[in-house]
Formats: structure tokens, sequence, C-alpha cells
């Protein structure tokens, strides 16, 4: 993985925005209605060509595929893995919610309607068999589009996410396995077939675990010391799936749930940066640039990054529809930059922004801003004129 040797080196997190038509094709295979197979591969595979070289044209360094091929970052594990039912939720089934500490503040908010709607899942899966990983044939596609929309383009390096063991738990329910522990690691073994398979096509694998710190709003009844001991099992199990991948060709990406509303109630970094350093990963990709997680670049500053490490600390937000000032990324990139070494920095996004943001313009916007913000920080860093 390639470190900002000569300037600052700019990526993201992954999801962008899916055109309406590919989208519907998605909604309706995950949702198993009927289909045109052969009409989702081509519309993909030209979707995947398109996003990558808007990517590029907007100043993005480090491109993905922008997860085209997949209705929802973490969801789509569900056509990836054997072992699984899909059933009604019971009527007393209570999903655990990314928001449940603010929700008991901000009651009324979160009942009003709209996005932030407490809601209720009419379906849930459970894993009813031993887990396996079926999902070959979308991974290669995966790898396929994004080798095919590189041909005849430049750019640093190319990424692809998977999503980790801890976050896919939260979703689907374990009956077959003795404990969690079993579940958790049964989930990284099946997984570590599509971690490898990123990793030997030559591309960076990018793990995604927002669940490392918004499970601390799942559950508002454990105490600091019972959620990091919780999470520490949730890291071993992952590690576990990315036992033998080349450390340096794996990033890691945090969040804090990424849903629009007040996270007052969020974990602070502080009290969980030990633990994501724990991760088997050269990078560490963390939401940074919203109003309650902006200020905790001071947590470097405790906190030292191991050698050889990197930051992709999020520059701009997935939150609301204002277009960072290209002034403002840059104070940031060099806060870092100073702290940490401006070789071990990489700009990158708060989450995916695909979509959160209101309209693709808008991300694209987000992004020139970004690379811009960059080239003003690499003029300060290296003291260029």
């Amino acid at each position: 993985m390639k470190h900002s040797t000569e300037r600052i080196l700019v990526s993201h997190v992954g999801s962008l925005a899916r055109p309406k038509d590919l989208m519907e094709m998605l909604v309706a295979r995950n949702d198993g209605k009927s289909f045109d197979s052969a009409a989702l591969a081509k519309r993909t595979r030209e979707s995947v060509a398109e996003v990558v070289a808007k990517q590029i044209e907007c100043g993005i360094d480090v491109v993905n595929d922008g997860e085209l091929g997949k209705s929802n970052f973490s969801r789509y594990t569900k056509e990836r893995l054997g072992g699984f039912v899909e059933r009604e939720a019971a009527p007393d089934f209570k999903p655990t919610s990314i928001f449940g500490r603010d929700m008991k503040e901000f009651t009324e908010y979160f009942n009003r309607g709209g996005r932030t709607a407490i809601g209720h899942h009419a379906r849930v899966f459970y894993c009813v068999e031993p887990l396996k990983y079926i999902g070959q044939d979308e991974v290669n596609a995966d790898i396929a589009n994004l080798k095919a929309a590189l041909q005849g383009k430049q750019c640093e390096e190319a990424f692809l996410p998977a999503i980790a063991p801890g976050t896919m738990e939260h979703w689907m329910k374990n009956e077959f396995y003795k404990s969690n522990e079993e579940y958790l690691f049964a989930i990284a073994e099946a997984m570590r077939e599509e971690y490898q398979a990123i990793v030997d096509a030559g591309f960076v694998l990018q793990i995604d675990d927002p669940d490392l710190a918004d499970a601390w709003q799942m559950h508002p009844e454990m105490s600091l010391a019972d959620y990091r001991k919780y999470q520490e099992l949730r890291i071993d199990a992952l590690n576990h799936g990315l036992k033998g991948l080349p450390e340096d060709r794996i990033r890691f990406h945090m969040c804090w749930g990424s849903y629009h509303g007040p996270h007052k109630y969020d974990i602070p970094l502080k009290d969980i940066a030990d633990l994501i350093l724990k991760v088997r990963a050269s990078a560490y990709s963390i939401e940074a640039s919203n109003p309650c997680h902006d200020h905790e670049w001071r947590v470097w500053q405790e906190v030292k990054l191991p050698d050889g490490k990197m930051l992709m600390p999020g520059v701009i937000g997935h939150y609301s529809d204002f277009i960072e000032h290209p002034q403002a990324i840059a104070d940031r990139l060099v806060r870092y930059g100073k702290i940490v070494g401006r070789e071990n920095i990489i700009a990158g996004t708060d989450c995916g922004i695909g979509s959160r943001v209101g309209h693709p313009q808008v991300g694209w916007a987000k992004f020139q801003a970004m690379a811009e913000g960059a080239r003003i920080a690499t003029k300060e860093l290296w003291g260029r004129n």
C-alpha cells in the first residue's frame, strides 16, 4: 500500500451513487424478484467503468468500484454466505439500533418519521447450519469489473471493500453455533475466501467495520469495560479471517454508524483507539470531519501510530450537503500530518457518501474539494510554493 511519500494521496471509503436503473435491478435481486441477470452484469460493468473514470477525473488517487455491484455495503453478504435462512420477524422482535443511547434522550426526534425513524425489521436472517462461502462468482465479478474499468487509466492504487464479521453479526442472527465466539470465528473463516480473493487480485482490501464503534449505541446496558471486552473478541475474529494475508495490502475502516442524527452518545475515539490499532491492517480509515468527531485529531497526540502504519482521516463528510472548503480540508490534513508524519496520512471521507448526500453532483464536488485540499496541504507540509 502506497504511502504519501511525495504528496498527500486522496481516497475515499467506498460506496458511491448507483445509477437508478442499476439500483432497481440490484433491489430486485436482493428481494428475490425476477431480473435479467445478463442485463444486470452488463449494466454493472458499464457503471463501474463510468464511476472509476469519474473518480480519477475528480482527483481521487486510490479508487474503487463504488460498490456498484452491491445493493448494500453489508447485507450483500447474504448472497455470499451459505447457512442462513430468511424469516419474517416475530411481533416481539426488537432489532438492535445504532442510535440506541441517543434514542433514550431524543425519543421524539427518532419517532417523528422519515430517515431517522425508529423502525421494525420486517424480515430477519438466521444462521441455521454451518457457514460456507458461496460468493465466488460475485466477488470474481467485482474483481473483473474493476480490472476492466482500470484498463488504460492512471491512478495510484485500487481497493475493494469487504465487511467485517462483527458488523455482519448484529443483523445475521445465530441459531446454530454454541456461542457468540464460535459464530464470529465461523463468519471470519467463511469470509476469509473473499478477503483472500481481493488481495490475490492485486487490490487493496478494505475491511468495513462500523460496528466497532456504533455497537456502543446498540448496547446501552454495557459499561466501557464490558464494551471493550465485547469488541476485543470481534477484533480477534476479524484477525483470524485476515490471518496469512499481507498486512500491507489491508486497510481498515470504522465510523460511528453514519446515521443522520444527534450522535451525542457516540463512544469517544480515545476509548477505542488502541483497539482499532489491534486490527491487522496497514492503514486505518477513521471518521474525523463531522461536528461530533472533528476534534479527535488530538487523540493521536497521545496514542502513537505504530511505525509503518497510516491514517486515513475523514476530511469530508457524508452528513450534510455542504461542500467543504479546500482550505478547511487542508487544515485538517496538515494537523494530522504534523502529528503522525506527512507520509503517513491519506485524505479520506468519513463514510461512504454515495447514498447519503442529497445528489451525486454534491458528492463529486466534495471529491474535487478534497483533492484541492490535499494539494494545498501538500504545499504546506512539503514547503512548496
